[in-house]
């Protein structure tokens, strides 16, 4: 049982490793525009939406396309009430590896493992970016790999699978372990892609899924918090505006979780793909909800937290 729990936290650390990586190429890729496009182009919420889809998916992290956003908003390089429209675009953003992931692309481990390398050996820094990017992919591809074929061996264990079943039947459970390990491994992906490769060998139901999802998508939001803690009272703001688009998102998706599975199962068969639909719509369908009271909500969030802004 050591064994399997050990190999499970290997999966873990590597997953992470391999977000760590390909981001760390896609930024050099970039030459670390990320920061600059944001507090250029956001000068309205529409614009502040799409510049969060797109810098999170190439960052693929919300937590840290987040922290960028508290940092700017905490210098005045961009209002408070701007940086709402980030928020809702870096929900949908990161939702880009989990529907690719869901798809099978155990066979090109190998090829990028390989090219991967090779390219990390050039000295060329776009090349180099690549290799970063291909070796830091195919390590997430080994993690998600090592995540299935570890289900069925966790699950075999009696009290591991009394405790799947009794997370099945109450969504408080599953909804604080979607909260508590987010906020632990600082990964909201990782999270809903373990919860898809239990789903996968039939472990977790869809339901249990959407809510485990739910709760990383709130968990998510500590990063965020924490980076905030001694900034300026916009910073915070703006941390808790995070907080708040994905509780009233929880909140009001709860009720509807089994009506909505039953829609997301019309989608797809395979688990995994639902579970990477139900996300992807969930954030595409909270964020066009709020978008277009962004001047609203920001006075909202204000007024809850009794902090006027001029």
């Amino acid at each position: 049982m050591n064994q399997i729990f050990s190999l499970f936290a290997i999966y873990i650390s590597l997953f992470l490793f391999g977000m760590t990586v390909m981001r760390h190429g896609l930024m050099q890729l970039q030459q670390n525009k990320m920061k600059t496009w944001i507090y250029t182009f956001v000068d309205h919420p529409a614009k502040g939406f799409l510049v969060g889809i797109l810098v999170t998916a190439i960052l693929q992290s919300s937590s840290a396309v987040m922290i960028i956003t508290v940092g700017l908003v905490a210098a005045k390089y961009i209002p408070f009430k701007h940086s709402i429209g980030i928020i809702l675009g870096t929900n949908i953003g990161t939702v880009v590896t989990l529907e690719v992931l869901a798809i099978d692309l155990s066979w090109l481990i190998f090829p990028l493992l390989i090219i991967g390398i090779f390219f990390l050996l050039t000295k060329n820094y776009i090349v180099f970016s690549i290799g970063c990017f291909l070796f830091g992919f195919s390590s997430i591809i080994v993690a998600m790999d090592g995540f299935q074929s570890l289900s069925y061996p966790i699950s075999s264990i009696t009290s591991i699978y009394n405790w799947f079943l009794i997370t099945n039947e109450y969504t408080a459970l599953a909804l604080s372990i979607g909260i508590s390990l987010t906020a632990i491994i600082q990964s909201s992906s990782a999270v809903i892609a373990m919860s898809m490769s239990f789903m996968n060998e039939n472990i977790l139901h869809l339901p249990t899924g959407i809510i485990i999802m739910l709760g990383a998508n709130l968990g998510t939001c500590t990063t965020a918090w924490l980076a905030s803690l001694g900034g300026s009272k916009e910073s915070k703001l703006t941390a808790y505006a995070h907080i708040w688009i994905n509780f009233i998102g929880l909140v009001i998706f709860l009720p509807f979780v089994p009506i909505f599975s039953q829609f997301i199962e019309q989608l797809s068969s395979v688990p995994s793909q639902q579970l990477a639909h139900a996300t992807l719509i969930y954030n595409v369908v909270c964020s066009i909800l709020i978008l277009p009271f962004t001047n609203q909500f920001s006075q909202l969030i204000q007024r809850i937290h009794r902090t006027p802004l001029k």
